[in-house]
């Protein structure tokens, strides 16, 4: 049934996500089987999303939208992630897809990329409450103006189509079951957008003043932490934008091969840590700890502590549009 024998487990984690999605789909009747208020449930609820699966199956639908996971002969099963099981884990159905692969990857980073963070200031939390605040109130029409403006109607269709569905899917949920639609399709919404855009920043926040169109140069490598074991090696995100259609499994064997290529880039690689853990400790200035987990490649510039600290620092600042030009 799949494209590739070596995603069995993924099909292992689409079978969880439906066993939480179930237990969500519940709290639609809880208040009539119990009488009791679905408020008193929900916190145990959005703990269970947020522990078994909610990173993975974020991380398990960017990997699908790069490579199907079910082959011809079973294509309509493709469609059970984005549509049945997204909106469980705040993912409108086609909107993750026509985003990541139609705008993201196609921009990669640069000006006209509608999650771009060229401009910003990347170790500002206001810099970032501005970036995240954009995305959530108007990402949405956005997106669809951009796929217009470029006659990508495959796409912008997809995008109203899924939309439209979902809210109203959505509205009439707050008719009937208001407490329920909120806690199992809207919170997730919120909650999974935020982290997202945690995600994305982090990813490109160290760029290159004088390469920002360079993958090497404009994103990051975690290796060794435990979010790369849950959510397939999703911390190479250089070699992600660099062989989008690589295997999840070939990462970390792609970057060993490659380690002289990302010294010689001047590439930006941590130890242990994850991308919500360097947000945070950005955020809070800890750069001698994010110089502690920097690891010094062989071949790139030899470093002090302190100059990594000034390294990490002077990529965090604002990219003007005309150095992509220049570059």
């Amino acid at each position: 049934m799949l494209n590739d024998p070596r995603d069995a487990s993924v099909v292992w984690l689409m079978l969880q996500c439906a066993l939480v999605a179930g237990v969500g789909l519940s709290l639609f009747f809880w208040p009539y089987a119990t009488g009791i208020s679905v408020w008193y449930v929900a916190p145990l609820y959005w703990a269970l999303v947020m522990v078994a699966v909610m990173d993975r199956f974020t991380l398990m639908l960017h990997f699908t939208s790069h490579r199907q996971l079910f082959n011809k002969d079973y294509q309509s099963l493709n469609h059970v992630i984005p549509w049945l099981l997204g909106p469980f884990f705040g993912q409108t159905p086609n909107t993750y897809f026509a985003h990541h692969m139609g705008m993201h990857h196609r921009e990669e980073n640069l000006p006209d990329d509608l999650s771009s963070t060229m401009r910003f200031t990347r170790n500002r939390i206001t810099h970032w409450l501005r970036y995240y605040l954009r995305f959530l109130i108007i990402g949405l029409p956005e997106l669809i103006l951009y796929f217009y403006k470029r006659k990508s109607w495959k796409l912008f269709r997809r995008v109203l189509v899924g939309e439209g569905v979902y809210w109203s899917v959505v509205g009439l949920g707050l008719w009937l079951r208001p407490q329920a639609t909120l806690a199992v399709l809207i919170v997730p919404l919120v909650l999974i957008r935020t982290l997202m855009m945690m995600g994305n920043w982090t990813q490109h926040s160290f760029i290159s003043q004088e390469h920002p169109e360079d993958p090497f140069q404009s994103s990051i490598t975690c290796i060794n932490s435990r979010y790369n074991r849950r959510c397939f090696n999703d911390g190479y995100h250089i070699l992600h934008h660099i062989k989008p259609r690589a295997h999840w499994t070939e990462h970390p064997i792609e970057f060993e091969k490659a380690l002289p290529e990302y010294a010689a880039h001047d590439a930006i690689v941590f130890d242990g840590v994850d991308y919500f853990e360097i947000w945070l400790n950005m955020m809070l200035g800890r750069w001698a700890f994010l110089a502690d987990k920097f690891v010094h490649l062989e071949g790139a510039p030899v470093r002090s502590k302190e100059d990594v600290v000034a390294f990490l620092k002077s990529r965090v600042q604002p990219v003007a549009a005309r150095a992509v030009t220049a570059g």
